[in-house]
């Protein structure tokens, strides 16, 4: 049985990764900030599923809860088969607005501890000749707005660059970019999604056996829906001026409040 790393497991993508990959018969590492959600989810997914559920409590915001999480992928006698990088949060309000604290936190765990446990990850995972990573982005990175949307953009360009560097290693590596997603995200943010279209909306589960398919296809970046894939394939051709003021009257008509 091959073992998977999840880190913020215990709600959204993160749980939905950590269902998924349990019923296929994977033992997890289960990483996030609660112990007591941890345990209950650990043993909920042992009960149901039969696997090996180790929990690990880290807060990736600080230094001592990426070195833990290191320190764990890089255990050449237990070994990590899969690391998923999902830890994240969004910050409510536009820039400036925002604490320079909370940017820097959110900074540290989407850009310094997607960096720290990727490669903890993959040099173990080289070692042996084969191995996976997915670092949890999102369809934000293609948008020029807002430092969110930054940092995942360089999630998304950390990662496919990695993958060609490891390109015949055994390691795949893939950036993950879905849209709006039913999770605690927002409501955690303080982020009133009332506004927000339905058609924009997207299940988790599916969310996940999309990536997941991508990820054995081999693919270094997913959009694993059609109704964004065409979007982001706009995006991609609208002038960047022009884009600029798009997502911007966007995100205030249609963006979280």
């Amino acid at each position: 049985m091959t073992t998977a790393l999840i880190t913020g497991s215990t709600a959204g993508i993160g749980a939905a990764f950590a269902r998924r990959l349990a019923s296929d018969g994977h033992n997890l590492v289960l990483v996030a900030r609660d112990t007591k959600r941890l345990r209950e989810q650990a043993t909920e997914l042992h009960d149901r599923h039969g696997i090996e559920a180790e929990v690990l409590t880290a807060d990736l915001a600080t230094d001592d809860g990426i070195e833990a999480v290191a320190a764990r992928l890089g255990d050449r006698r237990n070994s990590v088969d899969l690391l998923i990088n999902n830890a994240g949060f969004g910050n409510r309000g536009r820039y400036l607005d925002v604490p320079m604290a909370d940017e820097l936190t959110m900074l540290k765990v989407h850009c310094e501890a997607v960096l720290r446990l990727t490669s903890a990850a993959s040099g173990a995972m080289r070692e042996r000749g084969r191995g996976g990573v997915v670092n949890v982005a999102s369809v934000a990175a293609f948008l020029p707005r807002g430092t969110y949307g930054a940092s995942k953009a360089w999630v998304v360009q950390f990662t496919q660059g990695a993958a060609r560097d490891l390109a015949g290693s055994g390691v795949r590596l893939m950036a993950l970019c879905p849209g709006f997603v039913r999770t605690e995200f927002h409501q955690r943010a303080g982020m009133g999604t009332d506004n927000i279209p339905g058609w924009m909306w997207l299940d988790a589960d599916k969310l996940v056996a999309a990536a997941l398919a991508d990820l054995a296809r081999g693919k270094s970046l997913s959009i694993p829906d059609p109704r964004y894939k065409a979007l982001m394939g706009l995006a991609k051709i609208t002038p960047r001026s022009l884009l600029g003021g798009i997502s911007s009257k966007t995100g205030r008509k249609y963006g979280p409040q």
